[in-house]
């Protein structure tokens, strides 16, 4: 923020020096947002209105506004014929599971206020990697790829779209998850499951070596919170029987210093306290609310 500060002040100082008395600026009146943005609401604002704001106090930003993204980025604006299609998705899967699992008054108190769209993904050059969401203290999650997004109700859908879908559920679950345990903590023993294999350099690492020292993506070992609810945001989104199969598929062998059987019990571990966790802070059943979010999904994908 300072260094946004610095440049505005900076640029204002250039450009007084350059101008002179006898200059005039012409049609203030057409400056765009000048007096604040004025434009009529759509049927599309009005959907949003009456599907989010109204019922969970969510507004849904797709208008373009660079100030909400990093500024050094290439991003594309999203497409508006795929907002309502996107956001009726995360609905289904995310809003419609939880409160059916926990109640509405625990959901408008606990999701995140704003949910701000872009339609392309945001790409990191230093390290190769993509960011696909973010969060700010539990009141903003960006959404990217919004443009990509696609169901098996969408024209042209092949079964390969639903990669960058599923990926946007799993941002949504992963964001929410982490306002979740940024309220209520999970247990300090986590910490303890998988310690000394967090790394910096987890986008180095492929899926298979993360499930083979115990992590259930390379994300996951980033860091103990991320670690948390990646398992929380892909044992939903992929289901019970597709944890089961990552855990039983992990070969043979050691990987990092881990072993076959020490891998599949630190996943079984984690999974014991996420269920645990989700119980004793949420009064929430994990495995009914994985049950209701797995079906959300496949009847959008499959």
């Amino acid at each position: 923020m300072k260094i946004i500060k610095t440049f505005f002040i900076l640029l204002t100082v250039a450009t007084l020096g350059a101008c002179s008395k006898d200059d005039k600026p012409d049609n203030l009146e057409d400056i765009p947002g000048l007096g604040g943005d004025t434009w009529a609401k759509t049927p599309l604002d009005l959907w949003l209105h009456d599907s989010m704001v109204a019922p969970y106090n969510i507004e849904v930003k797709y208008k373009w506004d660079q100030f909400e993204f990093e500024l050094d980025k290439t991003l594309v604006p999203p497409d508006e014929s795929m907002v309502k299609p996107a956001i009726s998705a995360i609905q289904k899967v995310w809003i419609d599971t939880y409160i059916a699992e926990a109640g509405d008054i625990f959901f408008k108190r606990y999701s995140p206020k704003f949910l701000i769209l872009c339609g392309s993904a945001s790409w990191n050059v230093d390290n190769g990697t993509i960011t696909l969401g973010t969060a700010e203290g539990g009141r903003k999650v960006v959404l990217y790829s919004i443009n990509d997004f696609r169901t098996k109700t969408s024209p042209g859908y092949k079964l390969s779209d639903s990669v960058v879908i599923k990926q946007i559920f799993h941002v949504i679950e992963h964001e929410f998850g982490h306002i979740l345990h940024q309220n209520i903590l999970y247990p300090p023993a986590f910490k303890q499951i998988s310690t000394g294999h967090y790394t910096a350099n987890w986008n180095n690492i492929s899926d298979e070596e993360a499930h083979s020292t115990g992590f259930i993506t390379p994300y996951a070992m980033s860091g103990y919170d991320d670690d948390f609810v990646e398992t929380v945001s892909l044992m939903l989104t992929d289901g019970r029987a597709a944890f089961d199969n990552l855990v039983n598929s992990i070969p043979e062998g050691t990987v990092n210093g881990v072993t076959q059987a020490a891998a599949q019990s630190a996943l079984r571990q984690k999974e014991a306290m996420v269920v645990g966790y989700f119980k004793s802070a949420w009064n929430i059943d994990f495995y009914s609310l994985q049950t209701r979010t797995r079906k959300a999904v496949e009847q959008l994908l499959y």
